[in-house]
């Protein structure tokens, strides 16, 4: 039978095969002992066999229409009328029978199961306590087997439903947690599939930037040397400047391919922007951005570079420092841009950290030559300073580009 609950709850999951099992071992057993009780009354002389047959006909239709009614299952208050109305015939089979004795062992199970542990507790002794009467009304003898049979079964019924009910516990915080892993692992697979996309987008940027566009910037240059050199009115001039031009709109297009690889963050603003809005949506430590010199607009792969070292350190920071407050300043300078993490963790010591680089000794991540590689792949120089107890600093300075400082 379902276990009705005893609170609101949320819908009733479906029956598993165990408790399908369960409840037809239960509805057996009940008929079962009627079946017997009355088949004894049929087969003995006793004069009160219609009275027996009777009470069994009777305890069996209430236990049927309580089976057969959802509300029985759904609502305690109902299951308690259920159990009294069942109760009541229970009683009438005892006065008339002592074979109703062996009733009692079901009902047990029943009244566990429909009530609330202290009740059902309850509704247990009362229930053994009537078995005792009802088998020292029809025995002559009171004999230890009278009172250790109804209270003995009743312990065992106990303890079987609170066991099984520890186990069904533990069986739906397994359940929980397995959907838990799967939908965790679901969530990080997604989260994998759009770092990798967002790191093809990157390296496809830098090699557009450090390659193609580099190309066709090189070609203008030397197409304006060759336009030079050329006498005016030299027919190959008109060629050259068509050439030029040709080469200026594609060096365009490349750039706007770059842009629209540009990483989300720096879509609709500029990388300090960028990092303000990194400040503000990290949980754990309070974190402020402050800027320093004169802004000037660095090439997609620079702001892509350190708004993910930023990125990168951050992480570190509320995954592994245990920081109160923490700080990014980015300082422009005149042929230099300077990225500096600062916070007020635990430190730790930089030359005992696992050759993965973690952000702590022996963590085995990947964070901190992840950053020095991406910072040297653009000819800057990357440094941590830490110690235990003392916070860490990450800073990293790129040499910006002759564009830029023309």
């Amino acid at each position: 039978m379902e276990s009705p609950p005893s609170r609101p709850s949320p819908p009733a999951r479906a029956l598993t095969p165990v408790s399908k099992v369960l409840r037809l071992c239960l509805h057996a057993l009940l008929f079962g002992l009627l079946a017997l009780a009355a088949g004894r009354a049929l087969a003995g002389p006793a004069p009160g066999t219609g009275r027996v047959v009777a009470a069994c006909a009777l305890f069996a239709a209430v236990y049927a229409s309580g089976v057969r009614i959802p509300a029985v299952h759904r609502s305690p208050r109902a299951g308690a009328l259920w159990l009294a109305g069942l109760g009541a015939a229970w009683v009438a089979l005892l006065a008339v029978s002592p074979d109703g004795l062996w009733i009692a062992f079901p009902l047990y199970f029943l009244e566990l199961h429909l009530l609330r542990l202290r009740w059902g507790v309850t509704a247990v002794a009362v229930t053994a306590v009537a078995a005792i009467g009802g088998f020292l009304a029809h025995s002559a003898a009171a004999t230890p087997g009278a009172f250790l049979g109804p209270l003995l079964g009743g312990a065992v019924a106990v303890a079987t439903v609170l066991g099984y009910q520890a186990l069904y516990r533990e069986s739906e915080r397994r359940r929980q947690l397995i959907e838990e892993l799967i939908t965790t692992r679901a969530e990080l697979a997604a989260a994998e599939r759009g770092a990798g996309i967002l790191a093809e987008r990157e390296r496809l940027a830098r090699e557009i930037h450090d390659t193609l566009a580099q190309g066709l910037s090189s070609i203008q240059l030397l197409l304006r040397a060759a336009e030079r050199v050329l006498e005016p009115g030299a027919p190959a001039r008109e060629h050259i400047a068509r050439a030029r031009e040709a080469a200026q709109d594609n060096l365009a297009e490349a750039r706007r391919f770059v842009r629209a690889l540009t990483p989300p963050d720096l879509e609709h603003g500029s990388l300090a922007a960028a990092l303000e809005r990194l400040c503000s949506g990290v949980p754990g430590p309070r974190v402020r951005f402050s800027l320093s010199g004169a802004p000037r607009v660095l090439p997609t792969p620079y702001e892509v570079a350190l708004l993910r070292i930023a990125q990168s350190a951050l992480a570190n920071v509320v995954r592994h420092a245990g920081a109160g407050r923490a700080e990014i300043t980015l300082t422009f300078m005149e042929a230099s841009v300077t990225l500096d993490v600062v916070d007020d963790g635990r430190g730790f010591a930089p030359a005992s950290a696992a050759p993965g680089g973690g952000a702590a000794p022996g963590d085995g991540g990947f964070g901190l030559p992840a950053m020095r590689s991406r910072a040297e792949t653009l000819g800057g120089l990357f440094t941590v300073e830490s110690e235990p107890g003392q916070g860490t600093a990450v800073a990293v300075t790129l040499p910006l580009p002759a564009e830029v400082l023309r």
